[in-house]
């Protein structure tokens, strides 16, 4: 022993002379190179040469007080390795908050913009390494730039996502996220599969905090999945194991999870395509452990996608018996994920039954060798437990509780008293767990449970009485701790006169057994009891003499809070009468219903990563916050208004017609004119409406009146429609033509229909239109109410950059006119019958040119309006009728007389309906219609 410290003295007597040594050389060099630098006129390698060595004693631990302008001097050098270690400098030497920042932004501004893409390289990683908020400020819309210029080279893309990703960690309101979503968006579709997982990071992180403005990064992920995962469209480059790129998987079904799902039909059946080919993949065990570890990883964030959709689908019950499968495997791993995805499912469904078959299985969990494993198995149970299974599990906890790990047993406490509170069918129960609980565990107990005992005893008035005697009896046992003299004090201040009569807790019995651990307890918990002591003489004058005693002794203690109280409380029991005690200590008021204070404080020890938790451990209560469900609730009560209108106008509604002529005739024969139907609340307006592109008006009014064909055109794409209605339905099909000879990528199409008209889309669209090609999409179109604007339709594409064109759809409320035929007879009685205005609204229509009665008929047809023949007096005037028809607010007759005046070229249009709405814009349609001559390009 005495040879080895002898060794162990000299060694240490070594070591320090080597640090004496190594530190007289480091003096030497840095004064060394502090004088070359103060000469000046040093070259670049010199300059290098010299900030590469002061690195290196940075790096050694030593500090560098010189030798920063001289790395910042070197990132403006045009040579790549004087500039890379200029970067490097400043990235090591410099932080966020160094007054040096604004000296470099200049130089890293002027590396961003340079075509040399190392050199993009190099400043995107300084931006990323100090990241300080006024780099950020100054520079994010440069490394914006960067991501999304369709000349980045692919690698300078992955850097500049992911230096992107950094800045709105460090500073999440420098960055203008919704204003960027759309193009950042875009590059999901990226050929590169490196540059879309890049992109996948950033745009989970924004998505979390802008999950409206992200909304587009759905379709465009389960596309991308259904590509790798279905079509096997990937490259041998990112195969891992047989697994194509297994990251960039399971952090777009991650990303999924932050959303409601998909209202779109053809979405979802792609991603159920896309879930169930990766359970049928999980069937078989790979032998190889990378593999294995890969196809795990896939496969449990697939199963919470699952699990977020539709708790209930089949591939969740598919997934469910993997589940129980891998909570019992040898691999840690394979158990820990198996747990806590168990718990997902448990934390989000109604039915528990699946789940419970395991529950030996799951207990057995608690007692692994590995503690995330016992942690995982604990949530579990937690989310698994209900009203059939409470008393098992809480029983199993409070066993377990005594050889649990010190970490996990305040968090054990928490959830025991959360399920016997949230579980009790006997109130008896709750307390015995409750009291069991502070008794065996007081050290964890936290001051939230035994103040939610208090509350609850307090508001339940046949716990009183059972309440005080159980805690009297803990009280006496030889180990109580202070948190049950908590709550002994309290209750049996507030309800010791329930059981006074009780053999061995009499009044001085009561007193006896608080007291005589008065002076072990701490001073707030003294000062507790002194309150209880006043209660006490308040209840039982027998013991006022012990008691008095007691205030007596504390008047003269140190400690300033228990000196006043004895000091006060000695007042008011020694008064003449007795009003002022009784009105002290008057019986507690119930306390008001509130959340209990158990829930934050297990969540503020759910430790939180760098991205939100898509679901919270407990039952479904807990989780109707979660980003998604929020999200969700959010669109609901925005549908909710329009739908309330929508009851409101269907409310106050009468069928005009009941369908064709004879739907027509019932507005004429009735004995009254049925009431209007109301038109829909008003809106804000379609958002789009200001962004139509430029010249768009000539190709619309065309096809306005009733004819397909083009409805936009530039040198890149080529758009087109075909249509066809049948009553309040209709059909559209539009065509996508590309006039280059290059491919489109990113194409996009989205509709905004006002409100009233229904607009889906049939099938799922390509993301890219190859050169000289065309595509097409299928909608389906309803009309619920009367409707007065058309649909807007949104293109966006990448050709060189990001293009969007917005255009407006010929589908006016015309479309859902049915013609009908009438008589002269039939037409003048329901003309007389609707009556004047507000239903009758009259024009008079002058028409640039000569008038065209064949035109005229032409739109009167394409309007959908059937011309009755020799029904007017006059020879020349158009007479025309319909039903104007809609699927919730029934349908409106229209009545039509058109009066044209050759002398004048005038034409007279009179319009009555049985909806003022109605009259109103069909003859505004019907104007513009007359007016528009068409020009040369578009005839």
């Amino acid at each position: 022993m005495a040879m080895r410290g002898l060794t162990v003295f000299i060694a240490d007597i070594r070591n320090c002379r080597v640090r004496e040594l190594e530190e007289k050389r480091i003096n030497k060099e840095m004064a060394n190179i502090r004088t070359k630098f103060k000469d000046g006129n040093l070259s670049g390698y010199d300059k290098k040469k010299y900030v590469c060595k002061l690195l290196y004693m940075y790096i050694l631990g030593w500090d560098i007080d010189f030798g920063h302008m001289e790395a910042v001097n070197l990132i403006s050098s045009p040579k790549y390795s004087e500039k890379q270690i200029g970067y490097l400098g400043i990235t090591l030497l410099m932080h966020e908050n160094s007054d040096l920042v604004r000296l470099v932004v200049n130089s890293i501004r002027k590396d961003l913009d340079d075509n040399n893409e190392i050199h993009n390289c190099l400043a995107l990683h300084a931006i990323a390494n100090i990241g300080g908020r006024e780099m950020a400020e100054s520079l994010a819309s440069d490394v914006h730039r960067l991501l999304v210029s369709p000349n980045s080279k692919s690698f300078v893309k992955k850097k500049a996502a992911l230096t992107m990703l950094r800045l709105f960690r460090k500073h999440p309101d420098v960055i203008p996220a919704p204003d960027w979503a759309e193009r950042i968006t875009n590059i999901i579709d990226d050929y590169d599969l490196g540059v879309c997982l890049s992109v996948t990071s950033l745009i989970t992180a924004l998505a979390q905090q802008y999950p409206e403005a992200f909304m587009l990064a759905i379709p465009k992920a389960i596309m991308r999945l259904h590509k790798v995962i279905v079509e096997r469209d990937f490259s041998a480059d990112y195969v891992y194991y047989k697994i194509p790129i297994p990251w960039l998987q399971v952090k777009l079904l991650r990303l999924l999870q932050y959303f409601p799902p998909t209202e779109d039909p053809n979405m979802s059946e792609m991603l159920h395509n896309v879930l169930q080919t990766i359970i049928n993949n999980s069937q078989e065990t790979p032998r190889n452990v990378q593999h294995n570890n890969a196809q795990n990883a896939i496969l449990f964030e697939a199963i919470n996608l699952a699990i977020h959709l539709d708790c209930e689908s089949d591939i969740v019950r598919q997934a469910t018996n993997i589940l129980a499968r891998f909570i019992l495997s040898k691999e840690t791993n394979v158990r820990y994920l198996g747990l806590e995805t168990m718990a997902h499912l448990a934390a989000v469904t109604d039915e528990l039954d699946e789940i419970k078959k395991h529950e030996e299985t799951i207990i057995l969990s608690l007692r692994d060798k590995d503690i995330s494993v016992r942690r995982r198995g604990l949530d579990l149970l937690y989310s698994m437990c209900d009203v059939s299974n409470a008393k098992t599990i809480v029983s199993e906890l409070i066993r377990y509780l005594h050889i649990a790990d010190y970490a996990l047993r305040e968090e054990m406490v928490l959830k025991i008293a959360i399920m016997t509170e949230k579980y009790a069918t006997e109130h008896s129960w709750y307390v015995d767990v409750i009291l069991q609980l502070i008794s065996s565990a007081g050290d964890h107990v936290g001051e939230e449970v035994w103040y939610r005992v208090v509350q609850i005893v307090t508001n339940h008035e046949n716990l009183q009485e059972y309440s005080a005697k159980m805690v009297l009896h803990y009280m006496r046992s030889p180990h109580c701790h202070e948190n049950m003299l908590k709550v002994g004090g309290y209750i049996l201040g507030e309800y010791g006169h329930l059981i006074a009569n009780l053999p061995g807790a009499s009044p001085i019995e009561q007193f006896n057994t608080l007291h005589a651990r008065f002076g072990l307890c701490s001073l707030a918990t003294r000062a507790l009891l002194l309150s209880t002591y006043i209660k006490f003489i308040n209840l039982f004058p027998e013991i006022k003499g012990a008691i008095l005693a007691v205030f007596n002794q504390y008047r003269h203690v140190l400690d300033a809070e228990l000196q006043q109280r004895a000091c006060e409380y000695m007042a008011i029991a020694t008064m003449p009468t007795d009003d002022l005690l009784q009105t002290v200590c008057e019986e507690m008021p119930q306390f008001p219903e509130r959340e209990s204070a158990l829930l934050s404080r297990l969540n503020e020890k759910t430790g939180q990563t760098e991205d939100k938790r898509t679901w919270n451990i407990g039952g479904k209560d807990s989780n109707e916050k979660t980003p998604a469900n929020l999200l969700a609730a959010t669109k609901e009560r925005n549908e909710n208004g329009s739908v309330d209108d929508l009851v409101n106008s269907v409310s106050n509604t009468s069928i005009s017609a009941a369908g064709g002529e004879n739907g027509a005739a019932a507005s004429a024969n009735g004995s009254a004119v049925p009431p209007t139907p109301a038109a829909p609340a008003a809106k804000a307006g379609l958002t789009w409406k200001d962004q139509l592109a430029p010249g768009y008006e000539n190709w619309y009014n065309r096809l306005r009146d009733g004819a397909d064909g083009i409805l936009y055109e530039d040198s890149i794409l080529q758009i087109g429609i075909k249509s066809e209605y049948h009553g309040h339905l209709g059909r559209l099909a539009i065509y996508f033509g590309n006039k280059t000879h290059t491919q489109l990528n990113s194409f996009a199409v989205s509709v905004e229909a006002p409100e009233g008209l229904v607009v889906a889309n049939s099938h799922t669209l390509a993301t890219s239109i190859g050169p000289s090609t065309q595509i097409q999409q299928l909608y389906s179109l309803e009309c619920q109410q009367i409707v007065t604007e058309v649909p807007l339709i949104r293109i966006s594409y990448q050709a060189g950059s990001t293009q969007s064109i917005y255009l407006k759809l010929p589908v006016l409320m015309s479309r859902f006119i049915e013609p009908i035929q009438l008589s002269s007879a039939d037409f003048f009685g329901r003309w007389k019958q609707i009556g004047g205005a507000p239903r009758e609204v009259q024009e008079i229509i002058k028409v640039p040119g000569k008038i065209e009665l064949e035109r005229a008929r032409s739109i009167l047809v394409n309007h959908r309006l059937g011309i009755c023949e020799n029904v007017d007096p006059k020879p020349g005037n158009f007479v025309a009728t319909g039903v104007f028809n809609t699927s919730l607010s029934g349908k409106v007759g229209c009545l039509l007389r058109l009066e044209p005046n050759h002398e004048t070229n005038m034409y007279r249009l009179t319009i009555r309906t049985t909806s003022d709405v109605v009259s109103k814009h069909l003859k505004e349609i019907l104007h513009t219609a007359l007016l528009y001559r068409p020009t040369p390009s578009t005839r």
